[in-house]
């Protein structure tokens, strides 16, 4: 039977994955951003890391521990909220992944000015205006719910980091797209759907 830390695992190294290999195919920043390499090479880092993580829980003790289970946990998950977050995890990796591949070429790893930037309102984007936010804020609270220190840093990283870039982007977006991004603005959120 598959466990729901592995589910988590594998949604978060899929979704390294699917980002590094995205990264070779966007446009060139005008304005802003940062080197596509220097990029990568995190990215690549960071996929090797889940891969040793993955790779060595598959070695469990004979207790059947799962690998979010240690001595530094905040609380001791029961199995049903270990699944539950392996939803949110699963689920929030598929909607930043959907997102991802609907922006397309205009996606950057920093607030930034692409050439011949376009205003990306279908998909994901027609429910709120920040969807991969939303998707990897929704699967950092599926890791937190595992109770591990690590799941509630990588949980408040993500929030306090995505809040706080909605405001550096939405200022680019205004500048690109005076007319267009007020209508946009009005008819949808920017992280959660119908509320905020």
């Amino acid at each position: 039977m598959i466990a729901a830390d592995r589910v988590m695992l594998v949604s978060w190294a899929v979704f390294l994955l699917v980002w590094l290999g995205l990264s070779f195919f966007v446009k060139r920043d005008v304005r802003g951003g940062r080197s596509a390499r220097a990029y990568q090479a995190r990215v690549v880092v960071l996929a090797i890391i889940i891969f040793i993580v993955v790779t060595r829980s598959a070695h469990r003790d004979r207790s059947g521990a799962d690998i979010f289970s240690n001595r530094y946990s905040l609380f001791v998950p029961s199995l049903t909220l270990m699944w539950v977050g392996a939803a949110f995890t699963a689920i929030g990796i598929a909607v930043a992944i959907w997102a991802r591949l609907y922006i397309g070429r205009n996606w950057s790893p920093r607030p930034a000015i692409k050439e011949e930037h376009e205003l990306v309102t279908g998909g994901p984007y027609a429910f709120v205006r920040h969807p991969i936010y939303s998707g990897i804020v929704l699967a950092a609270l599926g890791t937190a719910l595992t109770g591990t220190i690590f799941g509630a840093i990588l949980f408040m990283f993500a929030a306090v980091l995505f809040v706080t870039r909605i405001g550096k982007e939405e200022r680019i977006m205004l500048e690109l797209f005076p007319g267009a991004y007020p209508s946009y603005q009005s008819q949808t959120k920017r992280l959660i759907p119908f509320i905020w």
